[in-house]
């Protein structure tokens, strides 16, 4: 179900594209939008995962290397016609354990602090992670909330 994949293939970058469309459409401010798009998640200091059944991709998340203790979670989306299936929690837990397992010390992500994203914020606190201050190349903004998880 969830395996290393590659962001580049056509029906994980159809669902990337709503993930960016949705980041975009929800945003109060251009500059808060973070989220990576191909070429970003195609960098080698990231590991991309998806969540698949009988083939179709219906979840995906990356971990993005900070440093050598240091991690974070990218791109975050499960597909609107899947959701509420536990496909966020069952990818989170696997990062989370793929984090652990590299040896990292923390694991953090930056997601919106709007409206939208109350159900992203939500699994994220279900999961242990506290709000922190911003993080690597991140800028505070009251539209964003950072997270982190001492593993």
């Amino acid at each position: 179900m969830i395996s290393v994949d590659d962001p580049r293939a056509p029906d994980v970058r159809e669902l990337l594209a709503r993930h960016l469309a949705f980041a975009h459409e929800t945003a109060l401010e251009p500059g808060d939008v973070y989220a990576l798009d191909v070429d970003g998640l195609a960098d080698p200091a990231v590991t991309f995962f998806s969540y698949r059944v009988d083939g179709q991709v219906l979840g995906v998340a990356a971990l993005k290397r900070i440093d050598d203790e240091h991690a974070e979670i990218k791109s975050m989306h499960t597909a609107e016609e899947a959701r509420g299936q536990g496909i966020a929690r069952a990818l989170l837990e696997h990062v989370v354990e793929v984090a652990r397992g590299r040896g990292y010390e923390r694991l953090s992500l930056e997601t919106a602090s709007t409206p939208p994203f109350v159900p992203a914020r939500t699994l994220y606190a279900s999961a242990g992670f506290e709000p922190c201050e911003s993080f690597a190349d991140y800028r505070p903004s009251p539209n964003s909330t950072c997270m982190t998880l001492y593993l």
